[in-house]
Order: structure tokens, then C-alpha cells, then sequence
């Protein structure tokens, strides 16, 4: 036959399941096991072909599948209890409605969170690992929870790459394109019903915009995209991978997500009351607010007031050297002129961001975002304090424990990452309304009462039907790899579902130390190979395709499975995604976790393998030392922190092989009478009681609601009202206080240095020339610690008073007295702060003198 065409048709879903559609636009399924089973019976085979994506799959089904669901009663039974829970799930009250909104002026606020990835599904491959995760479930939770949030992130048709292991142990990067029609994504339309486009100039030339527009439950999301007919060849390839490209690309999809998500959100008459940077890629965001208001004629500090009153900025990779930074000609080339439009010059633009983290002056994209946003935080409270190290030198004289960064401990999404299995017994355990009650740690003490043969039965499920994972995808490894029929068969009954297993995925950067179980490869092959105690692991994860050193632990690793002492004991599956994720936290028994301390900002995957009882064998670092209670996992170590890399690596390994030896394996093997390890079991309960409620993104989410948007947004509303009234005030004030500051002398006068008792009291007075500042602009105060703690960790403050009027020369005089609170040998100073109550914080003047 001579071919004179080709024609695509499309199935239609019968009347039946008209619905089928919406549901499948909708990331709710993304978290909602009976709404994935829908799909999943439509045609189980093409389920797992389309990659659990359900709008692919309705592209692909057979016509005949769904009539014939269409007259299946059971099914049309099942479709509607998902219909109905689906509809009840977006028009119930939430908890923003009942506890937030019903605030002052809170009616009108509205939340937006800019990242640069974004991990809802294994079918939407915009993300490359624990940033895109999270910022995920912070949607999720978001919706849960009926916050008013807007998210915006990037669109990348390549997305983050695929992994392939050669039979050598080399990485392949591969990379696939993916097409907007078969992702749930609908276009972004504006109030007229026309697809919303914006341009951005960057390096000299105009780049059109566009966006797709995600549903994630009652949370809408943004993903900009600049494969766009009218663009430049090169610009369309510009969001073409994440992560990938040189740094002129970095910079290019920065500014498309930070100035074109604020240019796109207006264009949409999106208005937040906030705004969120999630990591300092989108800080290039908080130049295009500042601009906007100087083209309405602010100037530009009062225009920066305004801007960083109503920002908060999230600071995740504890490593100055890891966090994106650019060197100003490249920031000028991809800026052009903009800074005409701040009112500045090109210098003045590039303090905005510049900062000296160690190898000369560079412009900082974490240190343009702190200096724009009037809160600021880590993601766990180690995290919080190794933040406030790194950036403290943005506040010269200000002791660490005070820089201006706080923290909000990460959570992960319990319906998420949580097994079926799980959340059933969640369910008996906590009750039916366990989703309105996930951070009371009341109600998830039930579980310490579970039988442990109960959560046995359950767990052995959930490692049975990992196991079978596994098999299928090192079977999928080995096939490429052109193995011999006889090791294909032999994949059936590769791993042990009745061994202790050991799990071990994440990216594979250095300072995690994928390989630190291998340092001693003879006392390791004596812990794994015992007859009656086998121990087998399974390792999972990418390396960055720059990273030659990740790459070469990834190697390591293949190789030593090839072993002889380990061959069938050692495994690394390959092509690391939530899939993977989810099946390795739910099926292991073990989480191990050993990084570099304090390098691990939080390291969420172990909250998620305890959810399921999993126990976590970590370092102390991250979220672990706020979350081991001694009794729901264990620590390696005892968390002290190494200045040497290999003292560190080497005390680390033998602690780690020491509780293997001593309690892991042993605990694991020690059973009952019925089989069951009691003991270990009631530690799964404990971890499962202890960590759910603790780390889960609805309490992430609320403390996010509470602690910095709420303040955000009224601290935006107070600045902007009134044409900005109080941005002016506050800008013209702190240009007084760096004009007049240099003129302010304070001293003050020692203590005398006999030893005091605790309840005794003491008195210090100082002077202070207010060099034309009045009384009201400043605080001056004592602050005091033990003198281990050098004015650095533990601080009490004292406010000193006015004494009096002025003196005719401008001096003021102050005093405190005061009962100390510490024992000890106490050192102390006394200092003047330059403060103003518009202030997210009074350092943010940077204006402070010691005496």
C-alpha cells in the first residue's frame, strides 16, 4: 500500500467517565492511592508504560477499555466513591479557613513560592532530587491545608536526566523530551481567555514567555516556558534541561524564572500578599518587584523597603561554595541596562548581590535574596545554625547566634510517601481523621501499643513487594547489558526477602559518602555473609553529569557488587526517581545515612523511611539530631563535628561498623517464639509514633503560614499602604542612620571582677553620643554569655535605660542592673543598635557599635 499519510485519533471517554479527565489534570492523584488504582484497572500494562502518568495514558487507551469500564458496574461504582471523595476533598473547610483567614485583612492574602524544580510524580521529571521533593510536598501540603498558595517554576521539555549504568560501572547521562499534551498541564490563560505571554531581555535580546498552568489539589502552579514560536533557536533550548548548560545558561533561566515568574504572575492579575524564594535561584525576582514600583515613581529604597518586607527566603545548601553565584560580567552581560530602570548604576546593581565567599568578590544569588527578605530561615535547626555561620559576614559585628536566619524543619508528605499498607493501619491506629490531626503527637503514640506481629505482617508485605521491584529493574539492567540467560534467571531470586536490608539513596555528591560503608571491605564482608545473620544493600541515586567525583563513587559501588564476598548482596539499582525512592523507604529495614556533618541540610528521605518503619542508622546531622530519641533508630557517632575529612571518615566508619556488629544485625535476628522481632518491631512503632507527627509537610507548612508568611504579608500591606507611605519613612531613616552613624561614640565601664553569686545583682553604665540621632532610634543593651560560648551561641540580653536628659554636648547616659542568669565565668559587652520597629529584624540596619 502506498502510504499517503499518517492520522492520530485520540480515544474519547465515554459519558460515563467524563470525568476521567479532570481527574487526570489534577495532581491530586499524585497523592490518592484509590485515584491512581481508577487508572491503573483501566489497563495495568499501559499504566506502567505511560509511567503512572494518567493523561498520557488516556492519549493512549484502547477505545474498547474504557466502553467496556464504561458498563462495568464495579468499576463505575469505584470511579464514583473517587469522584465523590475528590469533590469533597476541594470544597471542604481547611485549616487556613477556620484558623488564619478569619485574621485581619488575612482574607486577602495570597502566597507566592518560587523554585526552581519541582517533584510531584515520577512522571513529571522536573526535578533532580531533595529540593524539587520537597518543594513538591509543600504543595501538596499547601492544598491540604487550604493556604492560598501560588507556585511558579520553570517548564523543562528534557527535564533532569536518565540514568544508565554501563557494565563497567560508568554513568550515562540520557535524556528524553517530553511533550506538554500528554503532562497534566493546561495553558495559562489571562482574563480574556488568552494564552498569557510575557518578555524577559536577557543578554541583549527579547525572550518570549509563556506558561503552563498545574493543578495540585486547591494549589495552582506556573511553569514558564520558552520553547516558543518567535524565539531565537538558542532561546528556545534555554530551559531545554534543569541544571544544564554553563553558567551563561544559568543565568538566563534565572532571570527567566525570577523577573519573568513576577512579569507572568502580573500578567495573569496575580497579586500576592507574599512571596517565597525557595533556594536563590528566583532572587532575580526581587529586582523586578523593586522595579516595578521605581517605574511608578518610588524611588529605590523606598522601593526596596517594600520589596523586602513583604519576602521570605528559604537557604538550603550548606556550603557557601554550593550555592549559585556569577561573576559580575556575565550578571552585567545578562542584564543589560536594567539597572537604569533601579535608578542605580551598574556598581550600585552589583552590591545588590555581591559578597566575598572566599575566592574574591562574585554576585551571590543567596546574598542578593537575604538582603531582599525580611525573614529568613534554614531547614533544620543544625541547618538554621550552620547558616547563620556561612552568612553572618552579611552582618559585620553581629554575633552568630543572632544573624537573622531562623529555621523551619523540613517535612515530608505523609499520603505521598507513605505505603497503602501503612496508611491503612495509620487509620486503625490514629482514627479515620488521622489527616486532620498529623503533627498531634498525642494520637500517633497509639502505635507505641501496636502488637509488634501486626506491624511485622505489614512490613514484611511492603518488603516482599520491593523485592519484586528490584528484581524487575536489575532484570531490565542486566537485559541492556546483554547478559547471559542464565544470569537473567537467576535475577528471580536475587536479594533475600527474609535478610536485613540495608537501603542507601540519594545524590551522590561526595560530602554524602555513598562509599563509607566499604571502608573496610573485611570486617564488612564478615557482617553480610554470616549464615544465620545475612545483611544485604541496596544503593540508588545520580551524580551530577559535571560531578566526575560522584560519577566515580557510583563505580565503586557497581564494581563491588561484581565482588565475590558480595555478589548478590550488593546492588545499585539504577535510573534514581521517586518511584525508586518510594519503593526503597517503604521496603528496607534500614535507612542509612552517613554525611559529612554538619554538610547535610536536612535530608528528608530518612523522615520518610521511618513513616513506613524503616529505621534510620544517620550521622547526626540534618534533621536527625531533632528527630533521634534514642530509641526510634540509631546514631552514628556522637555528633561532633571533624575539621579533618579523613579523621572524620575514619572515626565515622568504625562507629558505623561497631553498631552493625553490636546492635543492628543482632536486634534484627532476635526472635520470638512466632518468628517476629519483637524488640525491632517495637522500635518501628516508636519511629513511625515519633516521627510522623513531627516531620510532616502540614507542620512544615503551618509554621511556614504562621512564623513567616502571615508576618510577611502584613508587614507588605503595613509599607505599601497609602502609596508607601511607610516605605519612604523607613527608607528615609535609614539613610539618616548611615549618614549620622559614623558620628556615634559609646563607652561604657567595666565591671569590677570579684566573684558574684547567681541572685546577686549588678550594675553597668555606659555613655553614648547620639552623634544627631534621637533617643527613640536606638537600643543599646548588655549581652552576656558563658565565656566558652565567646558572645557566639548562647547570649542573654539586658536593655540599658536612659538616665536623664542629654548632656549639652549630645551624650546620653544608660544603665542597667541586673541579676545574671548563668553561672559560670561570664563574658559580656555592651552595644548600640540602630533600630527602627518597620525592621524584619534590628540588625537589618547594619548599624551597631560595641562599647
Amino acid at each position: 500500500m502506498n502510504i499517503l499519510g499518517r492520522l492520530t485519533l485520540l480515544p474519547r471517554l465515554p459519558e460515563p467517565l467524563a470525568r476521567l479527565e479532570e481527574l487526570a489534570h489534577d495532581l491530586y492523584w499524585s497523592w490518592r492511592s484509590d485515584a491512581r488504582r481508577v487508572f491503573r484497572r483501566l489497563d495495568v500494562g499501559l499504566w506502567e508504560v505511560c509511567g503512572h502518568n494518567p493523561v498520557a495514558m488516556l492519549r493512549d487507551i484502547a477505545q474498547e477499555r474504557l466502553d467496556a469500564a464504561a458498563l462495568d458496574p464495579d468499576f463505575l461504582a469505584e470511579y464514583a466513591a473517587v469522584m465523590a471523595r475528590y469533590d469533597a476533598y476541594l470544597t471542604s473547610r481547611s485549616w487556613f479557613d477556620s484558623t488564619v483567614a478569619g485574621g485581619a485583612g488575612n482574607g486577602d492574602h495570597l502566597y507566592a513560592y518560587l523554585c526552581a524544580e519541582y517533584g510531584w510524580s515520577e512522571a513529571i521529571a522536573l526535578y533532580s532530587g531533595g529540593l524539587g521533593v520537597l518543594a513538591g510536598d509543600h504543595t501538596k501540603a499547601a492544598s491540604d491545608l487550604g493556604v492560598p498558595l501560588v507556585a511558579v517554576g520553570l517548564y523543562y521539555p528534557e527535564g533532569y536526566f536518565h540514568q544508565r549504568v554501563g557494565p563497567d560501572g560508568r554513568q550515562e547521562a540520557v535524556y528524553q523530551r517530553s511533550s506538554p499534551a500528554a503532562l497534566p498541564f493546561r495553558p495559562a490563560l489571562d482574563a480574556l481567555g488568552r494564552r498569557a505571554a510575557i518578555t524577559v531581555e536577557i543578554f541583549g535580546r527579547q525572550v518570549l514567555v509563556q506558561a503552563w498552568e498545574v493543578r495540585v489539589g486547591k494549589v495552582r502552579v506556573l511553569l514558564l516556558d520558552v520553547d516558543v514560536d518567535g524565539n531565537d533557536p538558542a532561546d528556545r533550548k534555554l530551559l531545554c534541561r534543569l541544571y544544564g548548560g554553563d553558567q551563561r545558561t544559568r543565568v538566563a533561566q534565572e532571570m527567566v524564572l525570577g523577573i519573568g515568574g513576577v512579569r507572568m504572575l502580573r500578567a495573569l492579575d496575580v497579586r500576592p500578599s507574599a512571596w517565597h524564594m525557595n533556594e536563590g535561584h528566583s532572587a532575580f525576582s526581587v529586582l523586578e518587584r523593586c522595579r516595578e514600583l521605581v517605574a511608578g515613581g518610588l524611588p529605590f529604597p523606598a522601593a526596596r523597603a517594600s520589596v523586602t518586607a513583604a519576602t521570605v527566603f528559604t537557604v538550603h545548601t550548606p556550603i557557601a561554595a554550593g550555592n549559585d553565584a556569577f561573576g559580575f560580567d556575565l550578571v552585567d552581560q545578562g542584564f543589560g541596562q536594567f539597572f537604569e530602570g533601579l535608578g542605580l548604576t551598574q556598581a550600585q546593581f552589583n552590591d545588590l548581590g555581591g559578597a566575598d565567599l572566599g575566592w574574591g568578590p562574585v554576585f551571590s544569588m543567596p546574598a542578593l535574596a537575604i538582603r531582599f527578605s525580611s525573614g529568613r530561615n534554614g531547614v533544620a535547626a543544625l541547618h538554621g545554625d550552620t547558616s547563620r555561620h556561612i552568612w553572618s559576614r552579611l552582618w559585620e559585628g553581629v554575633p552568630v547566634a543572632e544573624v537573622p536566619i531562623g529555621h523551619v524543619t523540613n517535612g515530608v508528605h505523609i499520603a505521598t510517601w507513605t505505603s497503602p499498607e501503612i496508611i491503612d493501619l495509620i487509620g486503625d491506629v490514629v482514627g479515620p481523621d488521622w489527616r486532620e490531626r498529623t503533627d498531634d503527637p498525642e494520637a500517633w503514640r497509639a502505635f507505641e501499643a501496636l502488637p509488634p506481629a501486626t506491624l511485622w505482617q505489614v512490613r514484611r508485605q511492603m518488603k516482599a513487594r520491593s523485592v519484586r521491584f528490584l528484581r524487575r529493574r536489575l532484570l531490565s539492567q542486566l537485559s541492556r547489558h546483554e547478559a547471559s540467560p542464565t544470569t537473567l534467571h537467576d535475577t528471580n531470586t536475587l536479594f533475600d526477602p527474609d535478610a536485613l536490608t540495608i537501603g542507601f539513596a540519594r545524590r551522590f555528591a561526595s560530602y554524602k559518602r555513598a562509599t563509607l560503608i566499604f571502608s573496610d571491605l573485611d570486617r564488612l564482608a564478615a557482617i553480610m555473609t554470616s549464615l544465620e545473620r545475612p545483611v544485604q544493600l541496596v544503593f540508588a541515586g545520580k551524580a551530577h553529569p559535571a560531578d566526575a567525583e560522584g560519577q566515580q563513587l557510583i563505580a565503586r559501588i557497581h564494581n563491588l557488587s561484581h565482588d565475590p564476598r558480595f555478589q548478590g548482596r550488593v546492588l545499585f539499582v539504577e535510573d534514581y526517581d521517586m518511584a525508586i525512592g518510594r519503593t526503597l523507604t517503604r521496603g528496607v529495614d534500614v535507612w542509612l545515612n552517613n554525611p559529612r556533618r554538619p554538610l547535610e541540610a536536612s535530608g528528608t528521605s530518612g523522615m520518610k523511611a521511618a513513616m513506613n518503619g524503616v529505621l534510620n542508622l544517620s550521622i547526626l546531622d540534618g534533621w536527625w539530631p531533632e528527630g533521634f530519641d534514642g530509641t526510634n533508630g540509631w546514631a552514628i557517632g556522637t555528633g561532633r563535628t571533624y575539621q579533618d575529612d579523613a579523621r572524620s571518615d575514619a572515626a565515622d566508619a568504625d562507629a558505623l561498623y561497631d553498631l552493625l556488629e553490636r546492635e543492628v544485625v543482632p536486634l534484627y535476628y532476635q526472635r520470638d517464639a512466632q518468628g517476629v522481632p519483637d524488640a525491632w518491631m517495637r522500635r518501628s512503632a516508636d519511629a513511625i509514633a515519633t516521627i510522623s507527627p513531627r516531620f510532616n509537610a502540614q507542620r512544615m507548612v503551618r509554621e511556614y503560614v504562621e512564623s513567616y508568611y502571615v508576618p510577611a504579608s502584613e508587614r507588605g500591606a503595613e509599607l505599601s499602604a497609602d502609596g508607601h507611605r511607610k516605605a519612604i519613612e523607613l527608607a528615609e531613616w535609614a539613610r539618616k542612620v548611615r549618614e549620622l552613624w559614623p558620628q556615634v561614640r559609646f563607652t561604657a565601664s567595666p565591671l569590677a571582677e570579684e566573684p558574684l553569686r547567681i541572685g546577686d545583682e549588678v550594675q553597668l553604665g555606659a555613655e553614648l553620643h547620639l552623634g544627631g540621632l534621637a533617643v527613640d532610634d536606638v537600643v543599646v543593651e548588655i549581652v552576656y554569655s558563658r565565656e566558652g560560648d565567646a558572645l557566639e551561641e548562647r547570649l542573654e540580653r539586658v536593655r540599658m535605660e536612659a538616665l536623664g536628659d542629654r548632656a549639652p554636648d549630645g551624650t546620653q547616659a544608660y544603665s542597667a542592673r541586673f541579676r545574671p542568669k548563668l553561672s559560670g565565668r561570664l563574658v559580656y559587652g555592651a552595644r548600640v543598635v540602630a533600630t527602627n520597629p518597620l525592621l524584619g529584624s534590628p540588625f537589618d540596619a547594619h548599624a551597631l557599635k560595641w562599647a
